[in-house]
């Protein structure tokens, strides 16, 4: 059976002056998945998401929602669509019931079909016992619980997050995720940008890895992991200036795949284990190199990422445009 699709993306490009933010992008999002866009800071993530939520126009290419051009019928996008940004204007001093009964006289929601609405999400996020204290008192985790409710409020068909757990601790980061879970039951779609590899393993039904603009590999976490094959093999190594003698040294041995040097050691692809870490440990010692870590694991997604870029996600490029 043919799966509904929500959103459409088609050779999506956004220039800034001579940066390319986004570079021919092309992806569908089903109806009633969450579908993530995964990369480092300055990736594209952000930038994609505004033209999706019509904040911005696209240099060239096409985006719809729903069926709706995002460029042409931008007012309509609107009334289909939450969006839970990475930082909402938070006024510390209204109540999160305040802030959420402003926001239902700016979408011009009736006095009480707001009301039931905010009753419902307040429930909803766990906030009913603490709706009539002032923002300023609600730690991180309640501030973004806050900012969901604020995008679950127009009864979205699809919801937008941009690095939705972005700075939180790990107990407020899962609450979240339950919840993201939770609007997935409830048939709700869900797009989501994210720069951490488990939340986009956990959480995504599918996900396209951008990075510099583009997209590297798009499918469902499971997917990119066994297509990646073979499984992994890392050190690290105590004289790091001999990284790239010990990598040509273990190119072409029996067993092994691809060779990828880090900073501080090698990240070996190997397709049988026990044929490939002999090899690798006896080239090490020929070449007098110390390994202070070694590590085999099946293939992860930051080795899917590592695959397709050639860095990983961490090594981020400071003040890239977004």
């Amino acid at each position: 059976m043919d799966r509904a699709t929500a959103i459409t993306v088609s050779h999506l490009c956004k220039t800034y002056d001579s940066h390319k933010a986004v570079d021919d992008l092309s992806f569908h999002v089903y109806a009633g998945e969450i579908f993530g866009l995964l990369g480092p800071n300055g990736a594209g993530k952000s930038t994609t998401l505004r033209v999706l939520i019509t904040l911005l126009h696209p240099t060239s290419g096409t985006a719809t929602v729903l069926g709706h051009d995002t460029v042409r019928e931008s007012d309509l996008v609107r009334t289909l669509i939450g969006y839970v940004p990475q930082e909402r204007a938070i006024d510390r001093f209204l109540t999160g019931r305040e802030h959420l009964e402003l926001l239902g006289a700016l979408y011009h929601l009736t006095k009480e079909v707001a009301a039931k609405r905010i009753a419902e999400l307040l429930r909803l996020v766990e906030l009913e016992a603490h709706a009539d204290r002032p923002a300023k008192t609600y730690s991180g985790g309640m501030k973004r619980k806050l900012d969901i409710a604020c995008g679950l409020l127009p009864d979205p068909k699809v919801l937008f997050l941009d690095e939705p757990t972005l700075g939180l601790d790990v107990q407020s980061r899962l609450r979240i995720w339950e919840y993201v879970r939770m609007l997935k039951t409830r048939g709700m779609t869900v797009v989501m940008t994210t720069n951490y590899l488990d939340e986009a393993d956990q959480l995504c039904d599918r996900l396209a890895i951008i990075d510099g603009g583009k997209i590297k590999a798009l499918g469902a976490p499971a997917e990119l992991k066994i297509t990646l094959g073979g499984d992994i093999v890392s050190l690290k190594i105590k004289e790091t200036a001999r990284v790239g003698t010990l990598a040509a040294a273990v190119m072409g041995q029996p067993a092994i795949r691809s060779v990828n040097a880090t900073a501080t050691g090698l990240d070996i692809r190997v397709e049988s284990a026990e044929k490939a870490i002999p090899a690798i440990l006896e080239a090490a010692n020929r070449l007098d190199c110390r390994l202070e870590f070694i590590d085999y694991h099946r293939p992860r997604l930051d080795d899917v990422f590592m695959a397709h870029t050639g860095r990983r996600i961490q090594d981020e490029t400071p003040n890239a445009a977004e």
